[in-house]
């Protein structure tokens, strides 16, 4: 599949353009602005063929889920605003003439986490709360977030998850403070998200996940992964396209080097970010971290020149873990993470064969404990 490369320093993800292109996209801005629904009927015409039902909250029972958006049920607090923990029930519908959810027989108690997207109130922001409701609302799989329902109501842009119970991967690996993630447990998560977006990649209209890294991948309580954060997702190219031209956007440290480059959005673009996550999973280190030694703030620069060393890999792998891994494993998932990042794109591999790759790497998690050979 090629030789593992990348030795050139993060890339920020913008582009500069002339006078001309800035008034050609402020007018094309101000023309899909304009487009953008205002009320949930206007959503629930742009999702008349999808096949998730979808739970149209209103702003006020928001507030009375979450206690009026009570400071101690937040979960998080990110660019996009807060995300609140509250409780709904399972089998709801919306009574039309008095416009309130009412509960039916059987109906029981289930967390939720509900995003506020009090941050963004741009046109960005609600174009990418509306990316969610519209893939979220119309594909569904285990390791896809569960959307249960939105707000779209005057400037409110609300969006209403499953309740994921151990929060993302960026808290559980990085933590400084809780046990780490055990080698099973990584291995697990890594299967689970190379899942999700090969899910993505082979749905009837492919979709491009962008912006995959270790915040949005969530985990609930048995450490099943699950990929959420929708906003910047995208269409991919059908037919004899090979790719889509795009705005650069995206996270640093895990955004393809072609696609920061030239625009040019493909499925290969994620299979390299899953590629800089599963190297993020197998040393313990974030992608860019500046409170390491300058030469070792990049962990692609760091990291990939030793990936197919046998005598120095293991150099690199997360030392919390003290040695309990399966070295045979180890080395696999390492040559796997540097096809991933290959410095010719059309050389990663796809992510149905990543998925093969690493179902065998799969251990029980009750011996993720144990010191393997």
């Amino acid at each position: 599949m090629g030789n593992c490369w990348f030795l050139q320093k993060p890339t920020k993800l913008e582009v500069k353009k002339n006078s001309s292109d800035k008034k050609e996209k402020d007018e094309e801005t101000k023309e899909e602005g304009s487009k953008l629904p205002t009320n949930p009927k206007e959503v629930e015409d742009l999702r008349r063929d999808a096949a998730n039902p979808l739970i149209a909250f209103t702003f006020q029972e928001l507030k009375n889920i979450t206690e009026n958006f009570r400071q101690d049920s937040i979960l998080g607090v990110g660019g996009f605003g807060s995300v609140y923990k509250g409780v709904i029930y399972n089998n709801v519908i919306r009574k039309e003439e008095e416009n309130k959810l009412v509960s039916i027989m059987g109906a029981e108690p289930v967390e939720v986490a509900i995003k506020v997207h009090d941050g963004d109130k741009s046109l960005q922001g609600h174009r990418e709360w509306l990316a969610e409701v519209l893939v979220l609302g119309q594909l569904s799989h285990p390791n896809l977030v569960k959307l249960v329902g939105y707000c779209c109501e005057d400037q409110q842009r609300v969006l209403i998850y499953e309740y994921m119970a151990l929060s993302s991967v960026e808290k559980k690996l990085f933590t400084k403070v809780l046990a780490p993630l055990s080698w099973a447990i990584r291995m697990k998560i890594a299967l689970g998200a190379a899942k999700g977006l090969a899910f993505l990649h082979g749905a009837k209209q492919p979709i491009i996940f962008r912006d995959f890294k270790t915040s949005n991948i969530l985990l609930d309580q048995e450490y099943n992964a699950k990929l959420s954060d929708f906003g910047l997702a995208k269409d991919g190219p059908v037919g004899d396209a090979s790719h889509v031209s795009t705005r650069i956007m995206g996270t640093h440290g895990y955004a393809a080097p072609e696609y920061i480059m030239t625009g040019h959005l493909t499925a290969w673009s994620d299979v390299y970010t899953f590629g800089v996550v599963l190297l993020e999973l197998l040393t313990g280190r974030k992608s860019l971290d500046k409170d390491q030694p300058v030469r070792e703030q990049s962990l692609i620069e760091w990291a990939l020149p030793v990936l197919m060393d046998k005598k120095k890999l293991l150099n690199i792998i997360d030392p919390r873990l003290e040695g309990n891994y399966p070295i045979k494993g180890v080395k696999k998932a390492a040559i796997l993470a540097c096809h991933c990042l290959n410095r010719n794109s059309k050389a990663r591999p796809m992510m149905r064969d990543i998925v093969d790759s690493l179902e065998p790497l799969q251990l029980p998690i009750e011996l993720s404990n144990t010191a393997i050979s």
